[in-house]
């Protein structure tokens, strides 16, 4: 099941999205997310973005949300998704669904473009938002450095 975020979803998300901070790549933070942090940005953007989550049999399966792309105001119409599904729960259809159902509620609010931000290599990834209609328009080389390693960022965009 597919809905809009809780108070009472802090700490799945917190769970899901540290294993990313410490295991992979994926993201660049370094240092896991602490509870109070990981609720302050959750009320934060959801008081303006939508943020889903899916739940199965009580347990949150992944999380999907939009954020501002950059704080200029003639970003305004431009949103970054992002996107964390639970460790195991990868290729089985529940990204495409989450992300399919976060670019409907971002319809809906007038924004015209959104934009993925993709540690590579992340063939999942990609193939996730290029099925969704998303374009690489950009990929930025060695731009961060993480687990002794320097990374490479593509970004792809979706008009709406």
């Amino acid at each position: 099941m597919i809905r809009t975020v809780k108070s009472t979803d802090v700490m799945a998300i917190c769970g899901i999205y540290n294993h990313y901070v410490t295991h992979t790549v994926i993201s660049f933070e370094e240092n896991p997310v602490s509870i109070t942090e990981m609720e302050n940005r959750i009320v934060d953007i959801s008081a303006v973005y939508p943020w889903l989550v899916w739940e199965e049999a009580g347990e949150l399966m992944g999380y999907a949300y939009v954020n501002t792309w950059k704080d200029r105001r003639a970003y305004r119409f431009s949103l970054e998704n992002s996107i964390y599904l639970k460790q195991g729960h990868e290729g089985k259809g529940l990204g495409t669904c989450l992300l399919t159902r976060l670019l409907e509620e971002v319809k809906k609010t007038g924004v015209h473009a959104v934009i993925a931000g993709i540690t590579l290599p992340n063939e999942r990834s990609i193939a996730l938002h290029e099925r969704l209609g998303f374009t690489k328009i950009a990929q930025f080389k060695e731009i961060g450095f993480k687990l002794n390693q320097w990374l490479d960022v593509g970004y792809w965009e979706l008009l709406l």
